[in-house]
């Protein structure tokens, strides 16, 4: 079985594969410091054959090898921007993108086609191209909804901290009901704005595809979304492991 890793800034996810198919799913917070015997212990995945992983915490690289030469007797197979996605990368300098978009993208072009829009909604946002030329073209990173959450809190002195939920209005009657307002209708207005704007300046009509820890809840009420892949990231990973590495 292969063993999927998609560490991300607050979740660290895990896909257990067999054959073609998702046999176990399950994440657990990225902890900057956690040890091979921690992780271990947290998610106790045994008897997989090969490992591949997608990181944008590069402190606990050392964390994860260890885990996988100690516990699968296993060297993991690290995806960064060389790998070869099938994408022609039109960003500057490549090596600054983050190895989580290139790989959203190319997923979401193997599943669903090209062109396309994605959005993987977490502690960061990001909404990323690929035209019908398979050309990666970049797109936007912006703060996500909790971060604006806690900015909110965190540089004003009588404004309180929020749950992330879907308001019955947009007309908030209390303070904590204008936060909540304030956050997921502009949050809304920000998607369905920047996904317009993209749209106008592809000039095609692109598959518009959500994923990451948000996604559900913005598509709850996003005009320009399409459909919602929770485990865009993680088919990543085994679709470059299939098609790139002969697994």
């Amino acid at each position: 079985m292969l063993l999927a890793i998609d560490i991300g800034n607050t979740l660290t996810k895990f896909g257990i594969f067999e054959n073609d198919s998702l046999y176990r799913r399950m994440q657990i917070p990225t902890i900057r410091n956690q040890t091979a015997d921690e992780i271990y212990n947290a998610t106790v995945i045994e008897s997989v054959h090969a490992v591949i992983i997608s990181s944008v915490v590069p402190e606990l690289k050392n964390a994860y090898l260890e885990l996988c030469r100690k516990y699968y007797n296993l060297k993991p197979i690290y995806v960064d921007v060389a790998f070869d996605f099938n994408l022609k990368i039109v960003y500057s300098p490549p090596e600054n993108l983050g190895v989580d978009r290139l790989t959203a993208a190319f997923a979401a072009v193997e599943k669903y086609g090209a062109p396309c829009i994605v959005g993987d909604f977490g502690t960061a946002t990001t909404i990323d191209v690929v035209n019908s030329q398979r050309e990666f073209l970049g797109g936007i990173i912006a703060p996500g909804m909790q971060m604006m959450s806690e900015a909110l809190f965190l540089k004003t002195s009588q404004l309180p901290k929020i749950k992330i939920e879907k308001p019955e209005s947009v007309i908030g009657n209390s303070t904590i009901k204008s936060i909540e307002a304030g956050i997921y209708f502009g949050y809304i207005g920000l998607v369905d704005g920047v996904i317009e704007r993209m749209i106008g300046e592809l000039d095609e009509t692109p598959k518009v595809i959500a994923t990451g820890g948000f996604a559900n809840l913005i598509a709850e009420s996003s005009e320009k979304i399409e459909l919602v892949d929770d485990n865009l990231l993680l088919e990543g990973l085994r679709l470059i492991y299939k098609s790139k590495l002969g697994g």
